[in-house]
């Protein structure tokens, strides 16, 4: 009978359960899950060679063999040829019978030993004694020693056929070594990309395992189809490849007609090993290549036939080669020659030379690694000093920037505590006045809420019956309900600058910017309907009154003449001596703010009738009441006038910063004026006997616009909120 070849065969078909996934305890061993073994015909040639062979389930097991009945069960005339019956059990304990041309059968048994290791045993008459090596199986029918060559049969050769007859690239090297197995894999053990069994088996995130090297070649797992990324080794499944036998890569040789296909060598190593075990017996395999160590150009050989070699080769050299003899030859006269040899005599002196010269290279290589682990020490010490010095220069940036904190704190609080001091003065005035009556609990005001939504300072103010517009540094009117729920109800967009100034008449609402423009919004609808350029510098406060739109900027107060959503300009107005900051409208007079003067118009004419002169700088705010005119300046002072004589009457202290807004709050019984400042704080002024009666302090930042609405004040500031005070 020939030689069957190893290559392709017998491949198991895939259990239910799917070794991929991550074992766990209660899962069952992957070689108790098997539950078929087919044949795969992967070309013509294999087809021929198992085209009469048959699977027979039997009990422990599954029957490879050719397709027909047991001896049995034939006719007596029937021709009885050689048949290999191989039985491979639960546990994959390969069982192999052999039918000889007479019925005589012997059968074969791979056993797995307590340290997975094999051997055979024969159960016929003839005693064939299990011979092992490195814990190894031996495919031999007669026992020999430890290294003796056996003699096998064809029947023997082809009972140890095998799944895979193909390379296998080792991970620790790049040399491609044969893998043929004794026994067929189980198919939970073959990878699902490369369908050979796994190299470096890898967890991915899809919960699959696959080779190391076929996972580097997809990004999604092909069973699902989910996006994979490694995980972690599975050395669960690594043992149990480890645990498969191979047979030894010194007991095989490449096939004639198949590249990349092994089959057994029958004068190679007999020995079936374990897979993880390949390394540590083919290192030591006595069927190993090797070649003569005295000289390269002998023949190469087995391993176990180095030493009879020995005893013959020709090129032995002295031992005194490395001091300097030239001697080759072979063992008999190599014993003549030591006895003769020059340098016998001071092989002593040389030895002894080179040992010395062998301590000296040490100590300088010593020396070498001492002087590369100091510069590496001397490289970290000087990191770390580095490292010290920087953080060290960050504790002394932060411990600076504490302190500039601390002293900005402490100058708010210096800032507060005048600001109390001038309320207890204010009080102590009332008392000593004999006003006590007219302190009225019932009239302070305090915070009721805040609107929250902005993201820069809070600029200018407006109320049109429910609705509250506030203007900002982010460049959006933001739109308030102070009825119902008091929350944004809508933010108008489209400022390219600063919104500075907001007025209304009628429906049509108007902002000014510091984009030199003035847009018109519809108030009902919340939408912009117009938008002009109105100034060549920013657009600093908005009045309406009778039909005409007042603008101020640098030097100059425009009047626009308002029809539905147009503007026209109608005349500009001008004298002024800087920035007009502050326009107010009161009956038939518009009174401007700019440096240390405050201009009255009329309406009607257009015309400047009277100008008041102050001494505090720039005027920032105004404010009209009944009786008086107040204006607020740069340098923390409120200067108020008769309405009547334009006389000046008062000088209103006790802020500590720039009055940024003034508005006044009348009942039938008294009339109150709010001012906001830089101070960070409100005062409110009792006009009847021109007092300040409360100071309101919330705000975080400067206090920059004032709006009054059925006795509502609302208080807009540089940190980007909106107050509410009753």
């Amino acid at each position: 009978m020939s030689r069957p070849r190893i290559g392709a065969g017998i491949h198991p078909i895939p259990a239910t359960r799917d070794l991929n996934q991550t074992p766990t305890p209660q899962n069952p061993h992957p070689t108790d899950m098997l539950t078929d073994i087919r044949l795969q015909r992967s070309s013509p040639s294999i087809v021929r060679r198992h085209s009469k062979s048959s699977i027979t389930r039997v009990d422990g097991g599954f029957i490879l063999g050719p397709g027909r009945p047991p001896i049995a069960e034939r006719k007596n005339d029937e021709q009885v040829k050689p048949k290999i019956e191989t039985t491979f059990g639960p546990a994959y304990s390969a069982v192999t019978t052999i039918t000889t041309d007479e019925g005589n059968k012997v059968q074969y048994q791979h056993k797995r030993t307590s340290s997975m290791s094999s051997h055979r045993s024969q159960n016929d008459s003839e005693d064939l004694r299990s011979t092992s090596h490195h814990g190894s199986l031996t495919r031999s029918h007669h026992s020999e020693s430890a290294f003796s060559r056996p003699s096998r049969t064809g029947s023997a050769l082809s009972s140890t056929s095998t799944l895979s007859g193909t390379s296998y690239r080792s991970p620790a090297s790049d040399e491609e070594m044969p893998l043929v197995f004794a026994e067929p894999p189980p198919s939970q053990l073959l990878c699902k990309i490369c369908n050979r069994v796994y190299k470096v088996p890898i967890i991915m995130s899809c919960g699959h395992s696959f080779c190391k090297t076929c996972t580097m070649t997809l990004e999604h797992c092909p069973v699902d189809g989910k996006a994979m990324t490694p995980i972690v080794d599975n050395l669960a499944v690594s043992e149990q490849v480890n645990s498969l036998f191979i047979h030894c890569r010194y007991g095989l040789r490449p096939t004639a007609d198949t590249f990349g296909e092994f089959e057994i060598d029958s004068n190679g190593c007999p020995f079936t090993i374990r897979f993880g075990e390949r390394r540590k017996h083919e290192s030591e395999c006595e069927y190993a290549p090797v070649s003569c160590p005295n000289n390269p150009a002998c023949p190469n050989m087995l391993k176990r036939h180095l030493s009879e070699h020995l005893e013959s080769c020709k090129h032995i050299k002295c031992p005194n080669h490395k001091f300097g003899c030239q001697f080759i030859g072979d063992k008999p006269s190599l014993t003549t020659h030591e006895s003769i040899c020059k340098f016998e005599m001071v092989k002593d002196f040389l030895q002894l030379t080179e040992d010395r010269i062998t301590d000296l290279t040490n100590a300088m290589r010593q020396r070498d690694d001492e002087n590369s682990f100091l510069r590496s020490m001397l490289s970290k010490t000087a990191d770390r000093v580095d490292e010290l010095e920087k953080a060290t220069e960050i504790k002394f940036d932060v411990l600076t920037q504490n302190q500039n904190k601390i002293s900005e704190e402490l100058r708010q609080l210096r800032q507060d505590a005048v600001i109390i001091t001038n309320e207890l003065q204010n009080l102590n005035t009332k008392l000593n006045m004999g006003g006590i009556g007219l302190y009225d609990p019932q009239q302070i005001f305090k915070c009721k809420g805040t609107f929250v939504g902005h993201t820069g300072p809070v600029w200018c103010l407006f109320v049109h019956g429910d609705l509250l517009f506030s203007g900002s540094s982010d460049k959006n009117i933001k739109v308030w309900d102070t009825a119902t729920n008091y929350k944004c109800q809508k933010t108008l967009e489209g400022h390219t600058g600063i919104v500075l100034a907001i007025t209304a008449k009628g429906s049509n609402l108007y902002s000014g910017s510091a984009d030199c423009k003035i847009k018109v919004w519809n108030i009902n609808t919340l939408e912009e309907v117009n938008s002009i350029d109105a100034h060549e510098n920013a657009v600093c406060t908005l009045v309406c009154s009778y039909n005409y739109l007042f603008s101020g900027s640098l030097k100059n107060i425009k009047v626009w003449k308002a029809e539905g959503t147009e503007l026209t300009l109608h005349r500009e107005l001008t004298g002024l001596n800087h920035w007009v900051r502050a326009l107010v409208a009161s009956q038939n007079y518009i009174y401007s703010g700019s440096y240390q003067t405050v201009m009255i118009w009329d309406v009607r004419t257009l015309e400047c009738v009277h100008v008041l002169e102050t001494s505090g700088g720039s005027v920032y705010s105004i404010a009209v009441t009944a009786h008086q005119i107040l204006c607020g300046t740069y340098e923390n002072v409120i200067h108020v006038w008769d309405v009547r004589n334009h006389e000046q009457v008062a000088t209103l202290t006790g802020h500590v910063g720039t009055i940024y807004a003034l508005a006044v709050l009348s009942t039938p019984d008294q009339t109150k004026v709010f001012s906001a400042s830089y101070d960070r704080s409100l005062r409110v002024w009792s006009m009847d006997n021109v007092i300040c009666t409360q100071t309101l302090i919330r705000h975080q930042g400067s206090v920059t616009s004032l709006a009054v609405s059925r006795g509502r004040v609302f208080s807009g500031a540089v940190d980007s909120t909106v107050k509410v005070w009753q």
